[in-house]
């Protein structure tokens, strides 16, 4: 790309190219931020995680102004992988909210400075019921740093705003220490990928969490021959159907072949009087019925095919009996991607 191209102007003063340097010095600075937050934690954080799995009742997550927003996200990750958690915004807290914290609460304290006014009744009422808290400021000497039982001290980052007049790198700091605390706890809750879907029962995690024998077209749609069925009649099976190839079983009903269109084109010539089982391709690939529908659209995309049959699975003696087809469509049209 040469200067003149990577450089023009829409409208006055704007200048494009300083505006996408400007854009990379930011994420490169809270990048950094982030490695040096990485690098700092310590035994703090596996104490804020065992009072997390330890907690009796709700995590109750508190922040003003941009660490509310935060907070907010972080109550949403701790809750959607297993904990369950709540937001209290601090302003409403003062007039009737905070009865929303009861006996066996963990509370959660997110502020730059750690002195933000709004939380000292929310700090009062919590150590008046003496609940655990947690506290992620960057200063430990403030309000929030001497209150609580466990401190997450931030590390001392400039923000990616020019005068400190907006946070940013220091949220972006409180999220990605959110996210961490919420997976930690999550494996060591050991959570299952069947519990995260109970949790998603819609949107994309829930689809993708489904078994494929949820979302496959069952034994009526199967497109089955057996190995001497003549190729006039597996043509015609593959035509009918709408998956492009046919399966193959043997005399016990197991997969032991698959006929698809490049088949058929390969053995052209022999078309008219050969049999299923001089053509087919052999040990087909097939998915387990148990995996989810996620990892086969991984699993097609990867093997570079349309369709594949589902074996059953659990059942040494059953593992190659085809209990279904699924099409790479199919997935993609339940909104899979």
């Amino acid at each position: 790309m040469t200067e003149t191209s990577s450089v023009f102007t829409l409208g006055a003063g704007f200048d494009a190219y300083s505006a996408l340097e400007r854009g990379r010095e930011v994420i490169r600075q809270e990048r950094d931020g982030l490695d040096l937050l990485a690098r700092s934690l310590d035994e703090a954080f596996a104490e804020a995680c065992s009072l997390i799995i330890h907690c009796r009742r709700r995590v109750v997550v508190c922040g003003m102004g941009k660490s509310g927003h935060v907070g907010r996200k972080m109550s949403a990750t701790l809750s959607a992988t297993g904990s369950p958690s709540v937001f209290l915004h601090p302003a409403e807290a003062a007039h009737g909210d905070l009865g929303m914290m009861v006996q066996g609460d963990v509370l959660v304290l997110i502020s730059n400075s750690g002195n933000t006014r709004e939380l000292r009744p929310v700090i009062a009422h919590a150590q008046a019921m003496g609940l655990k808290m947690i506290g992620i400021v960057s200063d430990p000497e403030s309000m929030v740093g001497e209150a609580v039982n466990v401190l997450l001290t931030l590390p001392p980052v400039a923000e990616a705003c020019e005068g400190s007049m907006a946070p940013t790198t220091s949220t972006t700091l409180q999220l990605a220490l959110g996210d961490a605390l919420a997976l930690s706890v999550m494996q060591a809750r050991g959570v299952t990928q069947s519990r995260i879907r109970a949790l998603h029962p819609g949107g994309s995690i829930g689809l993708r969490l489904t078994p494929v024998a949820e979302v496959m077209q069952g034994p009526s749609a199967l497109p089955l021959v057996e190995r001497h069925t003549p190729m006039a009649e597996v043509v015609s099976v593959i035509t009918n159907g709408r998956f492009g190839l046919a399966g193959v079983v043997d005399e016990v009903g197991d997969l032991c072949g698959v006929i698809t269109d490049g088949d058929l084109r390969r053995h052209f010539a022999m078309l008219a009087h050969a049999t299923a089982a001089q053509v087919m391709t052999r040990s087909p690939r097939s998915i387990p019925s148990d995996m989810l529908a996620g990892d086969v659209l991984q699993f097609l995309n990867d093997e570079k095919i349309t369709a594949a049959f589902v074996v059953k699975c659990g059942d040494p003696a059953r593992s190659k009996r085809p209990v279904g087809i699924v099409h790479i469509h199919d997935l993609l049209q339940l909104g899979l991607s």
